[in-house]
């Protein structure tokens, strides 16, 4: 996790375990698309698993869809916190949505095992780019602005969301979030195509 801030205005930069196994287990029963924002595929890939004959009995692969992308609504609004609790190996939480019920029952553990694992390189990548002084680019985005309006910044917060996607780049949620590819910061000339205009707006 990383934070930076000056007068009135904060940043965030973390990842998130529960949007990690909803994307797993989206990636898993290959539905493509799904979510608004609809990301791209994770990094490293899921492994595919065909959900028909698990959902076939609770409305198939397309309520599994609305199930999912209902659940991935939710995760986003109560980010930081999980809603519904992941319980298994009943996931008793989910009674209402059983496609999706049926498809933790299934898939949960790979889905941890993986998104343990991405924990893990994402520490390692943080604590990289603090020794290395990449994150400074959040504070001079700021500063930039600031000098430009010649005001300080008005009051806010910004949370910038980490997930290991295949595509690097990031999605705006407004008012004040951004999912984001892990690995944009790296390049910083297309990390800042992303967050400069979202600072501008903020700022």
């Amino acid at each position: 996790m990383h934070h930076t801030g000056g007068p009135g205005w904060r940043i965030t930069m973390d990842t998130s375990a529960a949007l990690m196994v909803a994307l797993y287990l989206r990636d898993t029963a290959s539905l493509a698309g799904a979510g608004n924002p609809a990301l791209c595929a994770t990094r490293p890939p899921a492994r595919a698993a065909d959900p028909h004959q698990l959902t076939a009995g609770v409305g198939g692969t397309a309520s599994l869809r609305r199930e999912w992308e209902d659940w991935w609504e939710l995760l986003l609004r109560s980010h930081p916190t999980s809603h519904p609790e992941l319980l298994p190996p009943q996931f008793q939480a989910f009674s209402g949505t059983p496609a999706l019920q049926r498809l933790l029952q299934a898939h949960f553990g790979t889905a941890m095992s993986w998104t343990r694992e991405r924990q893990s390189e994402y520490t390692l990548l943080a604590a990289g780019r603090e020794t290395m002084g990449m994150t400074d680019i959040l504070t001079q985005l700021v500063e930039d602005r600031e000098m430009e309006l010649g005001r300080n910044a008005r009051d806010f917060t910004l949370t910038i969301i980490e997930l290991p996607l295949t595509e690097p780049r990031a999605w705006f949620l407004e008012p004040d979030r951004l999912l984001m590819s892990s690995q944009l910061l790296e390049d910083q000339v297309n990390f800042r195509s992303y967050v400069q205009p979202v600072v501008e707006l903020l700022v």
